[in-house]
Order: C-alpha cells, then structure tokens, then sequence
C-alpha cells in the first residue's frame, strides 16, 4: 500500500459518508429510517439488493472456492432465476400488504407466534453467520495487505475489522434505509469495475482466457460444474435439491434481501428493482469466481505465492481465503490497488450497512414495537439505532470464532448452514401462499420443528464423524454428522412440508375472509388490475435477459472442460 492507494482509499470514505450524512439527515419516521420513506426507483433498489448480497464474503471466500473447487459454487451464484420469482409472485404479496418486515407478513398470513420464531431465527442467524463471517472476511484482506503496518498481521486483522464496522455502523444508525440505498450504486460500480480489472490483470499475466481453460482441463475433475453422483462434496443430485430451497429462501423470504423491495414508491418499481438486481447477480460468476481460479492457476505456475494451510487428510494446500488478497498484493500497479481495497470496503460496508438496518427493522417492528407499543415515531427510530449498535457488538465478539470454523472455506461453510435454516422457511412461505388449508397451527410446529432439527444437524456434524478430531462413536450420530449438507437440506424440507401439513389437517382452517390477499388464489383475480399493470413491458424485457444469460452461462460452462 503506497501514497496514493491511501488517497483513493480516503476519497471512497469522504465520498460515501458525505452521501450518507446527505441523504439522512432527516429521518423522523419509521417509514423514512427502515423503509427510506417508500420513495425509491427501480435502479436504487437493484444496486442495494445486489450490494446487499455481495459482501467481503463473496470477494474472498468465492474467489477461495473457485482457486479450490472451480465451478462447484457456481450454481448459488447463478440464482438470478430465483430473482423473477421474487418479482412475480412474492413482491405483490409483501408490497401490497403494507409490511415493513417479512415477519410481520407472516403473521397477518398466520399468527403473532410465527412472526416472534422467524423474527428470532432471522436475527440469531444475522448475528451468528451474515456479521461475523462478512467482517472476517474483510479483516483477512488487511491482515494479508497490511501486514507490518500495525505491528503484526494479527494486529491488522482486529485493526480492520473494528474501523470498517464501526465506521459503517455510524453512517447506518444515522443514515438509516436512504443512507443504505443511495450509497449502493457507487459501491456497485466500484464492485464491478474493481473485480474486473483483477481479472483482466491476472488473465493478461497468465496468457489469456485459453491457458486458464487448457490449465483447467488438465484437473477437470477438480473444476467442472457438474459433479459425478460419487463426488463426496457436490454431487450434481444434491446440488440440484439444495441450491433452490437456499436461494428461495435468501431471495424471496430473508428480510435482509426483500426489505430493498419494500422502499419502492409502486408496485412496478418494486418488481423492477427486484429484476435488475437479478440482473446484476449474474456478474458473481465471472468477476469472483473466475478470478480465483486464475489465482489457482497463477499459484501453479509460479507466477505468485498463495499461502498454505493443513488439509483435513493431513496434507498441504491452497488457503483460499488468501488468494483474493495474494492477487490485489502481486498483480496490481498502485492507484489500482487502493482501488480494489476500496471495492473490498463497498462489499464489506454495504452489505454491513444493509444487515444492520434489517436487524434493526427485526427488532424494532417484531419484537419491541409489540412490547412497547403506541411510543412515538421518534423513539422506535430510537430504538432502531440502539438494536443496530448491539448487532453490530454482538458480531465482533462472535469473530474469534470464525477463525475456527473457516478452516474448511468459509464461502462452503456459510451455505452449509443456510442450508440448515432455509427449508422450514421455504417450505412455510411456499405452502402458505398457494394452499389456503395450511394454517397458524402448521406454520409455527413447521417453523420450530425445522429449525430445531436443523440446528441439531449442525451441532451434530461438529462434533461427530470421520474426520480427525470428531468423535467417531456413537456410529448413528457420526453417519448423521458426514451426512452430505447437500442432501440433509432436501431431508430437512421434506420433514418440514410433513409436519406443516400433518399439523395443518389436524388442525382447525383459518379463516377465508382473514387471509383475503394472503395467498394466490385471493389475489389472481385482480379487480383493479393494478398487479397486470405493474408487469409491464421492462419487466417483460428484464426477465427475459435474466432467463437467457442464466442460461447461455449453463450452457457454456457445463461443456467448457470437455
């Protein structure tokens, strides 16, 4: 890092809190903190759900499966498909309900119990994996950049964790909603742009895109896209059951994500906001995978060095958590360095700046508006800065442990356990909206029973199974712990479909006239034709693209390697 690497780097900080002190300096309501006054346009809604989405995360730990796994990861990265359920049939659901939270639909489908167990769930998961993993992340990229700087590499570590969260926990308990959307569509440029000039760099340093491809044939077996039935980490079966119940989830159900839909000023702008962010979440695939593996094949030739780490079979390999920060540190001339570093900070920062506000709209709309209710508009906004701080707390002392538990990737073990969370909320939303029989008494076991097996599956496949260091005995336990993650998710949604529909059969059915506009077959036959309306011909269009680039990238990267 040199002199104008830091003044780049500075620019980016000056620029973004003065966009956020800006556009936040009013924020008196409830509906202007969480929801940005219901107010945004289609383009401000796209950058933020894709900005929301690509955190340090992403940029680290895809590049680190692509350098070790190739395309494996590809498919949760090509849920730009998901994205068009999420316009077409979700949206219209939430926006015209009114809601400022998913819970907080829940219960007017269900009950008050359903929304207080999503509400929970969504923040102990908030807490626990999205803030802890993301910071992680990021501080990997200073502890590899910065190494001397403040002492040790250990000291750039906690270094960058604590400023850039707190840095971003300012500007979002002040900013709020509007500070969140209106800072995504720089930090999406800068992403984007960022991520290809590593790409380009590394390409150009290898010898271009057929040498990656020759490389990669070589160890095919290493970086398809498809796996064989027997591949013991992503069999193409499992793949395909697991992949759409996370992504349904993630897109269409987390707060975290449809909360940018709900800021929308109609109906139209709000499934188009949903589109373009879809169409954005195409570019994964190409700006972060793809640079890993040219990492991974840099490594390979000699051309750079990515540090090493112990395998579980005992032997040595690529760590590949470093090989993002190996490539900014190797390939990049300065200026150009202090800009990928600050496209590091847009993704930790935005997707920091996004969970906090949907932890905070959690908190305080489920949780403590309904202990406390009829309080002013000034003090839940209040409320809402204080639950932002305490997340943001409650993150950084759960950090130490991601140190732990990365050891296996932490892009992998990230949608290991959303695998695990997903499928009781899938099947609920899926259930509830298309068959009106499903019932309060069915959401809430299926809710709670989910999620206690799923978590139980977890805990389980900590401490039990064959690997060194797991308890290998009791023999049931240690074949439930080596239970591939991809099938247990599948598992999962069918136990959980069971007892939703046992319990709802057994049980007495709702109310028509109480569930009227809840579920599809009350809201098909739209008398206004306002839902028509709102999927017009850019709609029309944006699907279309989204569809046919998932596609052509399917296609052309399941035949690449033959």
């Amino acid at each position: 890092m040199q002199w104008l690497d830091w003044i780049i780097i500075g620019l980016y900080f000056a620029i973004i809190g003065f966009i956020a002190w800006w556009v936040g300096r009013k924020q008196d309501t409830t509906t202007d903190y969480f929801l940005a006054g219901r107010n945004a346009g289609f383009f401000a809604i796209g950058a933020s759900i894709f900005t929301s989405n690509i955190g340090s995360e992403h940029i680290v730990g895809l590049a680190g499966q692509g350098a070790s796994t190739g395309m494996a990861m590809a498919h949760w990265e090509l849920h730009a498909w998901v994205m068009v359920l999420l316009a077409y049939i979700f949206v219209p659901f939430y926006y015209k309900s009114g809601v400022y939270t998913i819970p907080e639909f829940l219960e007017k489908r269900f009950n008050a119990k359903a929304r207080w167990i999503l509400s929970l769930v969504s923040l102990i998961a908030y807490i626990f994996t999205k803030v802890s993993v993301t910071v992680y992340a990021g501080a990997v990229v200073f502890e590899a950049l910065l190494p001397d700087t403040f002492g040790s590499p250990d000291a750039a570590f906690w270094v960058g964790a604590f400023m850039t969260v707190i840095l971003t926990g300012i500007y979002t308990v002040f900013g709020g909603m509007r500070a969140v959307l209106y800072t995504s569509a720089p930090q999406a440029i800068i992403l984007i742009v960022g991520s290809c000039f590593i790409t380009f760099f590394g390409l150009n340093e290898l010898g271009g895109w057929d040498t990656l491809i020759g490389m990669a044939k070589e160890n095919a077996d290493q970086f398809a896209l498809w796996r064989p039935m027997s591949d013991p980490d992503f069999p193409w079966l499992g793949i395909m059951i697991a992949s759409p119940i996370v992504g349904i989830w993630y897109w269409c159900t987390d707060q975290y994500i449809v909360q940018r839909t709900l800021t929308a000023k109609d109906l139209t702008n709000a499934r188009k906001g949903a589109l373009f962010g879809g169409l954005l979440k195409i570019t994964p695939v190409l700006i972060f995978l793809i640079p890993g593996m040219i990492g991974w094949a840099l490594h390979q030739e000699g051309i750079i060095a990515i540090p090493l780490k112990e395998l579980g079979d005992g032997n040595m390999g690529i760590n590949g958590d470093m090989v993002f920060p190996t490539l900014v540190a190797n390939l990049l001339p300065m200026g150009l360095r202090g800009l990928i570093v600050a496209c590091l900070l847009a993704a930790l920062m935005s997707s920091l700046a996004s969970l906090f506000n949907s932890s905070a709209s959690l908190f305080t709309v489920d949780v403590y508006e309904k202990l406390k209710p009829g309080k002013s508009e000034a003090h839940y906004v209040w409320v809402g800065r204080i639950a932002t701080t305490v997340v943001v707390g409650l993150g950084m002392l759960w950090i130490p442990v991601m140190k732990l538990v990365s050891s296996g990737g932490l892009y992998q073990y990230l949608q290991s356990v959303q695998g695990y969370l997903a499928p009781s909320i899938v099947a609920v939303f899926m259930l509830g909206l298309f068959w009106k029989r499903i019932n309060a008494h069915g959401a809430v076991w299926g809710l709670a029973g989910g999620f206690i097996l799923g978590m139980s599956k977890l805990a389980i496949q900590t401490f039990f199974g064959a690997a060194p260091g797991k308890m290998s005995n009791p023999a049931f336990l240690a074949a439930i712990g080596d239970f591939n993650f991809l099938y247990a998710t599948g598992v999962l949604l069918a136990l959980s479909v069971i007892i939703i529909i046992g319990v709802s059969l057994l049980t007495k059915a709702q109310d028509p006239e109480k569930i009227k506009g809840l579920t599809y077959d009350s809201i098909k036959d739209d008398e206004s034709g306002e839902l028509k309306a709102s999927w017009d011909t850019g709609n029309k269009i944006l699907t279309a693209l989204i569809l046919t680039c998932v596609l052509g990238m399917y296609l052309y990267f399941s035949f690449w390697l033959n």
